[in-house]
């Protein structure tokens, strides 16, 4: 699968009665139940709902790391349980960055190497993988910190390097699953900030995955999981402009 032009009017994420299950007979479990929703180009959007609730199921289907037991997923109108493991694989690099609460850095690689790693992947040159990584890392406001490893930087500066790892390759979506989840409220506002920001500026569709109520406020929409079914889809207000407004600082 290239890269190819997206659809401006399709919805990015298109779930259709998505169900999944795991396991059989008395192992049996039922993670997603018959979940309809629509992600459209631009969004931020968060996902909420206690352990188990299938919040985290939901964003692996949207991130190809999981497939749907039936049902229908769509992503740009493409319907992703048609694609192979290798259209997957080639879908997520293409279009798909990610964000984990544990950073997932190479803890002895300089935070450059760290954010280079998809384009190696992808086969870039190392001149241009450079130019590149040290772009996005002066967008997450790591500009000078490129030759440091992660083992030196600070959580909130870690969570910008996988930030910046992800945008480097420049996603239609950015999947981020609990991203301040190991971070204080300080840094966790910062974190959200650059989200936004890079959200608003740069057009990158948002899906966050989050436990906390006031990291969820920073979205547009907030979608609620109870025992596998999509209870709610609520608006928020307020906390966004906010945000653009301290510039990401």
């Amino acid at each position: 699968m290239a890269r190819a032009p997206l659809p401006e009017d399709t919805p990015v994420i298109a779930y259709a009665k998505v169900c999944k299950t795991y396991g059989e007979g008395a192992t049996r479990f039922q993670a997603l139940t018959d979940v309809d929703l629509e992600i459209r180009r631009g969004e931020f959007v968060a996902i909420m709902g206690p352990s188990g609730s299938g919040k985290s199921t939901a964003m692996n289907i949207m991130g190809c790391l999981d497939t749907l037991t039936s049902g229908s997923y769509r992503f740009f109108g493409t319907p992703v349980e048609s694609l192979s493991q290798d259209q997957c694989a080639l879908l997520r690099r293409n279009y798909i960055g990610f964000v984990f609460q544990g950073f997932n850095l190479l803890r002895r690689t300089s935070a450059q190497e760290n954010v280079e790693l998809p384009l190696v992947y992808r086969g870039q040159r190392p001149v241009e993988r450079a130019q590149l990584a040290q772009a996005a890392l002066a967008e997450v406001g790591l500009k000078g910190w490129e030759h440091h490893t992660s083992a030196e930087l600070s959580g909130g500066q870690q969570q910008r390097v996988a930030i910046a790892r992800a945008i480097v390759t420049e996603p239609a979506l950015l999947l981020a699953d609990e991203p301040t989840g190991n971070l204080d409220t300080h840094r966790s506002d910062e974190i959200m900030q650059l989200l936004v920001r890079l959200n608003q500026d740069r057009g990158i569709t948002v899906v966050m995955v989050t436990h906390e109520t006031d990291m969820a406020a920073y979205a547009d929409r907030i979608l609620h999981f109870v025992d596998g079914r999509l209870v709610s889809d609520t608006p928020t207000d307020g906390i966004r402009s906010l945000a653009q407004n301290s510039g990401g600082q």
